[in-house]
């Protein structure tokens, strides 16, 4: 009898700490915001020209018919080079798109730093002004430093 009463015992402690396992809140990573994901995949230098290939991906609630970006090039040493606007076009939700920029009479060994200043224009059914600015999430995959 002292066998079945000791493995009651386990079987009641293992039920009791599920139990209370269970009314613990577990945490949960934060939801991430919906956003914008720009990010500058390429930069190679053609003849005397900079070609810059972006990857977007739009995590938005509804998808975007125009998206453009005033964007500032700043070369290696942090001076402005020049301000530009980098229009992105539609942006359906969910699906990457690739867009390249060329910057003609600079190389992009000369570029060290992408500004996205703030949004030119952005429209789409559901969106909201400010959004594009406030959604964006900027990276890199180069040695050019993008900021948003």
């Amino acid at each position: 009898m002292p066998h079945f009463r000791s493995a009651f015992l386990a079987a009641l402690s293992l039920t009791i700490a599920q139990g209370a396992a269970a009314e613990t809140p577990v945490a949960t990573p934060a939801s991430a915001s919906p956003a914008l994901k720009v990010e500058l995949n390429a930069a190679d230098t053609t003849e005397a020209n900079c070609k810059l290939t972006f990857l977007i991906t739009n995590e938005l609630s509804a998808p975007l018919d125009k998206a453009v970006y005033e964007t500032v090039l700043f070369d290696r040493e942090g001076t402005v080079n020049r301000l530009t606007l980098f229009d992105f076009g539609e942006l359906p939700v969910g699906r990457p798109r690739v867009r390249q920029f060329v910057v003609p009479q600079t190389t992009c060994e000369n570029l060290g730093r992408i500004l996205f200043n703030g949004a030119q224009s952005c429209d789409g059914a559901g969106i909201e002004a400010g959004t594009c600015e406030s959604a964006l999430a900027p990276a890199t995959r180069t040695e050019i430093e993008v900021l948003g």
